[in-house]
C-alpha cells in the first residue's frame, strides 16, 4: 500500500514539476517578449522623434502604458513637468464626466406664479449658436411673469491666471462669467455692404472709421471697452466674432443683454435680498454634448465654464483654484507628480504637468466611464484637432491635441492592430519649428505602433 502511495505521489509531484516549467518558460518568454517591445519602441521613439533635428533643441516627453495589463512599455522623461496647453482639457474633461450628470445645469430657480427667482450657474451653451435647442431660454421666454436674477455664487476672475493679456480680442480667449451669454462674444457678418452685429445691443458700439465698399476690412476692439471699429485691411472680411468685456457687475451688461433678447424688464437682487429655501435646477443641454464639442473643437470657454460649473456643483461656488484644490484631494488623489492646474482651458503658461500624470488620469477614466462615452467625446483619427492627420486610423486613435506657440502635446488612448489597448501621452516644449511639423513626427511615431503592436 504505502509503494502504491509512493507512486501515486511520484506521479504528482513529476506533474506539478512540469507544470511550473511549463509557466516559468511561459513567464520567462513574456518577459522576453516584452523587453523586446520595449526595445523595439524605444528605438522607434528615437527615430521618429528624438533624433528628429526639429526636436533637437526641445524638450521632449513621452510615456506608452498598456492599460490591461497596467504596465508602462515605454518612459521618455515622462516624470519630468512639461507644459500641457490644451491637453489640460482632459483634467477638466474628467472632472465634467464625473461631476456633472448627464445634463447641465443651466441655471437654479425659485418657483412662483408671480416672481421666479433665477440663479445662473455659468451654463457656456445659453444662446451659443453652437445649440440649435435652447430649452433655458424657451422657459424664460414663456413661463415667467415676472423674473429676479440672483447674483450667482461666483468668485472669479473673467481671465484666467497666466493667460496672455493681449489675447483680450481673440475669438479663442473670451471673458468667463456665471452667466454666460452668445458665448460671450460679438458676432460680425457682411450682407451685401452692410455689417451685420449679433446680439444687436452691440450695433451702436460699432464706429466705422473706413470704407467698406470694397471688402477689406477689419474690426478692432478697444483693450477695456465695448468700442469695435473698422478699420482699413488687405484681406477680405469674411465675418469674425471678438469676445465683449462681461462687465464685473451683472447688471452693467449681462441683464441688459438678456433683457435685450428676451425683450423683457428683468430685476436684479443680491443672494441675500431673498429667501432661499431648496432652489430647483433645470437642466439644457447634454453633458457629453459640450464635452464633445469642447475636446473636437478644443474649444477654451467650454473648458473654462465647465470647470466653473463643476465647482458649482461640488463645492456650492464657481471658483477655479478651490475646484482644482479639491479636485487634486478627491477625485484625481493619488497621481503619480503633483500636478501645477490652474485653469480649465491650458490657455494658460503656468500650467505644469507630466506624461505620467496624463497616463493616470486616461487610465482613470477608461476605468469609471464607459468606452462608448470616451469614444464619443474624444477625436478620433481626421476629426476635429485631428484632421488631416492619422488618415485611415479612424477609431484607431482617440486624442486631444495641445498647441501654444513653441509647445505641442498629444496625449490619448490607441488601440493596435493586435487589439492591445494602449494610453499615451507625448509632450515637447520650446520646440522652434512648424506646429506642423512636430505634429507629423508624433504620426508618424503612433501610426506605427498601432501598426506593429
Amino acid at each position: 500500500m504505502q509503494k502504491v502511495f509512493y507512486f501515486v505521489w511520484l506521479l504528482i509531484f513529476s506533474s506539478s514539476c512540469k507544470v511550473q516549467k511549463s509557466l516559468q518558460k511561459e513567464k520567462e518568454a513574456n518577459l522576453s517578449s516584452t523587453a523586446s517591445t520595449v526595445k523595439t519602441i524605444e528605438q522607434q521613439a528615437k527615430t521618429f522623434i528624438l533624433e528628429k533635428p526639429e526636436l533637437f533643441p526641445a524638450h521632449v516627453g513621452i510615456s506608452l502604458f498598456d492599460s490591461k495589463t497596467g504596465n508602462y512599455l515605454y518612459n521618455y522623461q515622462a516624470d519630468k513637468y512639461f507644459i500641457p496647453a490644451s491637453n489640460t482639457k482632459i483634467f477638466t474633461c474628467y472632472a465634467a464626466m464625473k461631476n456633472l450628470g448627464d445634463s447641465i445645469v443651466a441655471f437654479e430657480y425659485l418657483p412662483d406664479d408671480e416672481n421666479i427667482a433665477l440663479r445662473f450657474t455659468g451654463d457656456p451653451s445659453f444662446l451659443h449658436p453652437d445649440f440649435e435647442d435652447q430649452r433655458a431660454f424657451d422657459f424664460l421666454k414663456l413661463n415667467a411673469p415676472k423674473i429676479t436674477v440672483v447674483a450667482p455664487r461666483y468668485n472669479a476672475t473673467a481671465f484666467g491666471n497666466g493667460w496672455a493679456w493681449n489675447d483680450y480680442d481673440a475669438d479663442y480667449s473670451p471673458e468667463r462669467s456665471p452667466m454666460p451669454i452668445y458665448g460671450n462674444l460679438v458676432y460680425f457678418g457682411k450682407n451685401g455692404n452692410r455689417i451685420t452685429v449679433t446680439p444687436k445691443a452691440f450695433k451702436d458700439s460699432l464706429v466705422i472709421f473706413s470704407s467698406t465698399e470694397d471688402g477689406r476690412f477689419a474690426i478692432d476692439r478697444d483693450k477695456d471697452q465695448n468700442s469695435f471699429t473698422v478699420v482699413k485691411s488687405n484681406r477680405v472680411f469674411n465675418g469674425t466674432a471678438i469676445p465683449f468685456v462681461v462687465k464685473k457687475e451683472m447688471n452693467q451688461l449681462m441683464i441688459p443683454l438678456l433683457e435685450d433678447t428676451l425683450n423683457r424688464v428683468l430685476n436684479y437682487a443680491s443672494a441675500v435680498a431673498i429667501d432661499q429655501p431648496n432652489w430647483k435646477k433645470f437642466y439644457s443641454q447634454p453633458t457629453d454634448s459640450l464635452l464633445k464639442i469642447m475636446m473636437h473643437q478644443s474649444d477654451n470657454f467650454f473648458a473654462e465654464q465647465a470647470l466653473l460649473m463643476v465647482g458649482n456643483e461640488k463645492i456650492g461656488v464657481m471658483d477655479d483654484p478651490k475646484i482644482i484644490d479639491t479636485l487634486l484631494k478627491s477625485d484625481m488623489l493619488g497621481m503619480p507628480h503633483k500636478p501645477r492646474w490652474v485653469d480649465g482651458s491650458g490657455l494658460s503658461r503656468y500650467n505644469m504637468m507630466t506624461p505620467q500624470d496624463f497616463i493616470w488620469i486616461l487610465n482613470k477614466m477608461k476605468q469609471e466611464q464607459p468606452w462608448e462615452r470616451i469614444k464619443t467625446i474624444f477625436p478620433t483619427g481626421n476629426t476635429g484637432t485631428l484632421g488631416g492627420l492619422y488618415k485611415g486610423y479612424e477609431n484607431k486613435i482617440f486624442a486631444k491635441t495641445g498647441t501654444l506657440t513653441g509647445h505641442v502635446a498629444l496625449s490619448g488612448f490607441i488601440i493596435t492592430n493586435q487589439g492591445r489597448e494602449l494610453i499615451f501621452s507625448i509632450m515637447v516644449n520650446a520646440h522652434q519649428s512648424a506646429a506642423g511639423t512636430i505634429r507629423k513626427h508624433l504620426e508618424q511615431f503612433l501610426t506605427t505602433v498601432i501598426n506593429e503592436y
